[in-house]
């Protein structure tokens, strides 16, 4: 009955949310906007919100997603292909972010200048298109973590609507699933500068090393895979109840990761932690 009872409490904290941001989705979509688009479960639900709304007031929505060398060609192509599914206007910037935005050290506030470089891209392109409103996807979980890129967010008074209806990725999920958003169990894909401690050259060939090892271990069956890198050691997180797993494929593993040049290889008995690099900025409260 307990149990019940929480889970109705759950729903009906849920419901309230998900109006909240239904409403500032029809009120944002007044006018033609941009959507900073990653091809993430947040910023497809934002898009697909975006394009109901606007299609019913006669506005159209522009899907911009930034490509730069600490991104995926596979994030780009998923990109593309929700931004299709849900019929919005889709440009992509290309943009030398290493070298534009000053992070080849990998500094501690390299979200921060990554944030402030790529959302003026978007902000300069959508102004050419008549556009003044912007909207991205940080929710209600991001703002209690070390995310200095939404201090360039707001310095650039981008619109946060998941965040302002307090709606945490959990809630994203659901509500995208519920819209029938093809990656709403996507997992997230942060860029690879995330796999490298702060103060770190950041090597176009060992982000490429980090990517491949990803992508071997998540084909082997793995949710959240994250490759941290620390010199010639890579370091594994995977979601707690898979750790058992990946003693299971200890061998292919640690076998395709010395053939990409890592000369230890090591299971974080921790497991998986979104921005487990950031961990002493989190205890330090910093924001």
């Amino acid at each position: 009955m307990e149990m019940y009872k929480e889970v109705q409490e759950e729903d009906a904290i849920y419901d309230k949310k998900r109006k909240v941001l239904l409403t500032l989705m029809e009120d944002y979509c007044k006018e033609d906007i941009a959507v900073a688009f990653s091809g993430g479960a947040d910023s497809s639900l934002l898009l697909k919100l975006a394009c109901e709304c606007a299609k019913k007031q006669g506005k159209n929505v522009y899907a911009m997603t930034i490509q730069t060398e600490l991104h995926t060609l596979e994030d780009l192509n998923i990109a593309e292909k929700v931004a299709k599914e849900t019929g919005s206007f889709h440009e992509v910037l290309y943009v030398d972010e290493l070298e534009e935005a000053g992070i080849e050290m990998n500094p501690v506030n390299r979200c921060y200048l990554c944030k402030k470089l790529l959302f003026t891209k978007i902000r300069e392109k959508a102004l050419q298109r008549g556009i003044s409103r912007i909207l991205e996807g940080t929710n209600a979980d991001d703002l209690t973590m070390y995310r200095p890129g939404i201090q360039a967010i707001r310095e650039l008074r981008i619109g946060s609507p998941l965040a302002e209806a307090e709606m945490t990725k959990a809630e994203v999920r659901r509500l995208a699933a519920e819209f029938g958003i093809s990656v709403a169990e996507r997992p997230a894909a942060p860029c690879m500068a995330t796999r490298f401690p702060y103060g770190t050259r950041l090597d176009r060939e060992k982000m490429k090393a980090a990517e491949l090892g990803e992508n071997y271990i998540r084909s082997l069956g793995f949710y959240n895979v994250r490759l941290r890198v620390q010199d010639n050691l890579a370091r594994i997180e995977v979601d707690q109840d898979s750790l058992g797993q990946v003693l299971v494929h200890r061998e292919e593993i640690t076998g395709h990761l010395k053939k990409l040049g890592y000369q230890y290889v090591a299971l974080d008995l921790e497991g998986f932690r979104s921005g487990s690099m950031d961990e002493i900025h989190n205890k330090k409260g910093d924001r």
